[in-house]
C-alpha cells in the first residue's frame, strides 16, 4: 500500500480504544451453555444435506451430537479428521451459503443450526489445550515439497506428515498461513490465531517450514522435481489486476490485498492511514473486507462500486448486508473510467453499465464520486505458471490435483476448477495428499 499520506488520507482517525472495539470478533465465541442450546436444535439428519454442502465433507451431525453429549474434544477430532484447518474455517467460511443454507432448520424455519459457531466452539476447546489428536505413521523415507504455506499447502503438508512422509513447506512470505495470515479481515480472525493454528498443525512433526522462498525466484520447478519425490504447488494468486484507466497511478490508489495485508500485520491500528472518502472497485470478498475495514478505521464515506448487478457479486448476500450494516454504500452497474485529481486522487469517474445479449456494455451515462482513496479489488492473477499447462488463467489439473508435469500436483487458488474459498483449498490439499501418498507407495 502507498504510505504517502495524501490530503485526506491520514492515520489515527479514531482513538486506540475505539479501534480496538471496532476490530473485536465479528461473532463472539459460544459459551458452554450457548453451545449446548445451539447443538440441541440439530435434527441429526441421517442423510444430512449440510454434509453434502460442506466442501470438506465434515460429518456435521456427528460432531454436533458429540457437543450435545458433553464431548467437544471428540467433536473437534471429527472436524479435524476432514478439515485440519477447521478452526479458521469456523471463523471465515461462508456457512450461510454452504452448510447452514442447506440445513433443514433453515429450510423449515429460516433459522439454521449455527454450525459455524459450534465448529469454532469445538475446535477452540481442543486447540487451546495444545492437543494434536493425530499421530504420524511409520516413516516412509519419502520427501515431499509443498510450495505455499496457505490453506491448501498446510492441509496437504499435514496429511502427508500424518501418513509418514517428510514435508518441506516453502513460502515467499515471512510468516506461514497464506491468506489466513495476510488476507482475511482482522475482525474475522482476531489476535494471532492464524499463527497459533500453524504452530498447532505442525506439532504433528515431520513438517519443516522455510519462509522467503518464491516459486520462479529462489525455487525452480525442475530442481524441486529432482530433489523431492513429489511436489505440491499451492502458490495462490500473487499478481493483482490493474484498473487500466487514466489516473490509476495517482497517490491514494492502491490494491485492496496490500491494504488488508498491512492492516493484518499492524501492531498499532492508529498508524494506518485511511481516507475520508474511500471507494473500493470490485464485487468479491476482498472488496467487502477492504470496505468494511476502511469504515472501521474511521472513513466517513465508503462505497463499493461493482460493474454488474447485486446478484452477480461473488461476495455473499450476507457479506453485502454486513457491509451495508457498517454504513458502506453499494453501487451496482458501474465501471471505472478515470481517476481525477492533481497528483493525488480526488474523484473517480464511473460509467453506468447494462447487459445486452449477455454482454456487459457501458451506457455512456457517467457519475463522479468523491474519493481520496481508491482500492482495486478486481481479482488476482497467477504470479508464475512454472512452465505448466494452464486452464484459462490457472494451472490445469486432472483428478486430485495432478498437473501436466509428472510428480507435480497443485491445489488452492492457483489451480483451475476451485471456488477460491479457504474450505475448498483445504479439501484440495487433503485430497492431493492422499493421491500423492497412493502414488509414492505404489497403490495408484
Amino acid at each position: 500500500m502507498n504510505n504517502t499520506f495524501t490530503p485526506g488520507v491520514v492515520p489515527a482517525r479514531l482513538g486506540t480504544d475505539e479501534l480496538q472495539q471496532n476490530f473485536t470478533d465479528l461473532h463472539a465465541p459460544l459459551s458452554g451453555h450457548e453451545a449446548a442450546v445451539a447443538a440441541d436444535r440439530c435434527y441429526f439428519c441421517h442423510d444430512a444435506p449440510c454434509v453434502t454442502a460442506c466442501p470438506t465433507d465434515i460429518d456435521i451431525p456427528l460432531f454436533i451430537r458429540q457437543i450435545s453429549t458433553g464431548t467437544p474434544e471428540a467433536a473437534a477430532t471429527t472436524i479435524f479428521d476432514m478439515n485440519i484447518l477447521g478452526g479458521m474455517c469456523a471463523r471465515v467460511c461462508p456457512t450461510e451459503d454452504l452448510c447452514e443454507q442447506a440445513c433443514v432448520r433453515e429450510l423449515a424455519e429460516g433459522k439454521p443450526v449455527e454450525i459455524g459457531r459450534l465448529q469454532r466452539f469445538a475446535t477452540d476447546k481442543l486447540m487451546n489445550k495444545g492437543v494434536m489428536p493425530f499421530t504420524r505413521a511409520q516413516a516412509t523415507g519419502k520427501k515431499v515439497a509443498v510450495v505455499g504455506a496457505g490453506p491448501a499447502g498446510l492441509s496437504c503438508a499435514h496429511r502427508l506428515a500424518m501418513l509418514g512422509h517428510d514435508v518441506t513447506v516453502y513460502d515467499a512470505m515471512p510468516k506461514a498461513g497464506g491468506l489466513n495470515e495476510y488476507g482475511i479481515a482482522a475482525y474475522k480472525s482476531t489476535g494471532d490465531f492464524a499463527a497459533r493454528e500453524v504452530d498447532w498443525l505442525c506439532s504433528i512433526g515431520g513438517i519443516e517450514i522455510k519462509p522467503g522462498f518464491a516459486l520462479g525466484n529462489e525455487l525452480k520447478i525442475d530442481e524441486l522435481v529432482g530433489d523431492f519425490a513429489a511436489v505440491f504447488l499451492a502458490v495462490g494468486l500473487g499478481g493483482v489486476n490493474a484498473l487500466g484507466i487514466a489516473g490509476d497511478d495517482k497517490d491514494g490508489v492502491a490494491d485492496a490485498v496490500s491494504f488488508i495485508q498491512e492492516l493484518r500485520q499492524a501492531s498499532d491500528l492508529t498508524t494506518l492511514p485511511v481516507g475520508r472518502n474511500v471507494v473500493v472497485i470490485g464485487g468479491g470478498m476482498t472488496a467487502v473486507d477492504a470496505a468494511v475495514q476502511s469504515k472501521l478505521l474511521g472513513a466517513d464515506t465508503v462505497t463499493i462500486a461493482y460493474r454488474r448487478g447485486r446478484d452477480a457479486m461473488s461476495a455473499s448476500r450476507y457479506e453485502q448486508d454486513l457491509a451495508a450494516s457498517h454504513g458502506v454504500k453499494l453501487l451496482f452497474n458501474v465501471q471505472p473510467k478515470a481517476i481525477h485529481g492533481n497528483g493525488a486522487v480526488a474523484e473517480i469517474e464511473l460509467e453506468y453499465t447494462a447487459t445486452e445479449n449477455g454482454k456487459l456494455t457501458g451506457t455512456g451515462e457517467m457519475i463522479r464520486v468523491l474519493a481520496d482513496q481508491v482500492f482495486r479489488a478486481i481479482g488476482q492473477t497467477l504470479a508464475t505458471e512454472a512452465g505448466l499447462k494452464l486452464d484459462g488463467r490457472k494451472l490445469a489439473i486432472t483428478g486430485a490435483g495432478r498437473t501436466s508435469l509428472a510428480g507435480v500436483w497443485a491445489g488452492g487458488d492457483c489451480a483451475a476448477g476451485g471456488d477460491d474459498l479457504t474450505v475448498t483449498a483445504v479439501a484440495e490439499g487433503r485430497d492431493a495428499a492422499m493421491d500423492i501418498h497412493a502414488t509414492l507407495m505404489g497403490s495408484n
